[in-house]
């Protein structure tokens, strides 16, 4: 049995990696430093499942930041296949290389499925990266099961089969993070494959402090106001429940608006930021009303 490449782990423990990641503007909990942690020391794929907007890629960029590493992009959608995963010919200057001629079509063979030809996608960038990178496999979940499947490959082996030039074979495994929003069931030869980890809308007090990280203008009375109406909202039965980004994103519009508490003209005004459904608008301000400043 061959080894299989490692990268050198970079964290003393999961203390370092909430310190360095709060660095960064991510505030983790013990559970998230803790997973991390044990990704990079066991060079594992870290799998991240939970709802939109959570914070799960930016757990991604923030890790490429404190590792001060490129990130690199895999956003999965339905269509994906290994053409925009992994790689592709380039089919125009092979048709220009084979219309020039000049060569046995052995030799022409040969020369159109080399190097020169290959276009990277993702996934063989990072895998042939000379440089350590942080490889970011976004929404892997809005893949079907066939283009899932191109993956188990490289997850496992660190490798690539191209078959017209053999296999590829890293030297240095990237940090490879996966995010899932649960629109289906995984497979389990792809969780097998990785730590798992899953990522929570976060506590009142935790939200409180990334809002206070992020918009520090924000006083604690309104932080603690607008949080609390965020997770009250959360409780609703919403087309989509408001993520992280969107309390920031309305910590900083009620900045603007000069805010010093939440009353109900001011929540009237502004649950658009919040909510992106008027049916979810119209619900909250129902039950919101009369009650934001009590």
């Amino acid at each position: 049995m061959t080894s299989q490449p490692s990268h050198p782990s970079h964290f003393a423990g999961s203390a370092e990696v909430a310190g360095l990641l709060a660095e960064t503007g991510y505030l983790a909990d013990d559970d998230i430093a803790t997973t991390v942690f044990l990704a990079d020391r066991l060079s594992k794929p870290l799998l991240i499942e939970g709802p939109a907007g959570v914070g799960k890629t930016e757990l991604a960029k923030s890790l490429a930041s404190l590792l001060q590493v490129e990130l690199v992009r895999l956003q999965c959608y339905e269509g994906v296949d290994e053409t925009k995963a992994l790689y592709e010919w380039n089919y125009k200057k092979q048709l220009l290389r084979i219309q020039a001629g000049g060569d046995s079509w052995d030799e022409l063979s040969d020369d159109i499925f080399g190097e020169p030809f290959l276009l990277e996608r993702p996934v063989l960038r990072a895998l042939r990266s000379r440089e350590p990178v942080v490889l970011l496999i976004d929404e892997v979940d809005k893949l079907d099961y066939e283009a899932e499947a191109l993956l188990l490959e490289v997850l496992s082996d660190w490798q690539i089969t191209i078959p017209e030039m053999g296999t590829i074979r890293t030297a240095r495994p990237p940090s490879v993070v996966l995010t899932s929003n649960n629109s289906r069931e995984l497979s389990e030869a792809l969780k097998r494959r990785c730590l798992y980890l899953f990522i929570d809308y976060p506590s009142q007090e935790r939200e409180k402090a990334i809002v206070l990280e992020r918009v520090p203008q924000v006083s604690e009375v309104l932080a603690d106001q607008l949080v609390g109406v965020v997770h009250t909202i959360r409780g609703l039965e919403l087309k989509k429940a408001p993520s992280i980004a969107e309390t920031i994103d309305w910590a900083q519009t009620l900045m603007h608006l000069g805010a010093a508490s939440l009353d109900d003209e001011t929540l009237r005004r502004t649950l658009s930021v919040l909510l992106k459904f008027q049916s979810d608008i119209e619900r909250a301000r129902e039950h919101l009303i009369g009650t934001a400043s009590r």
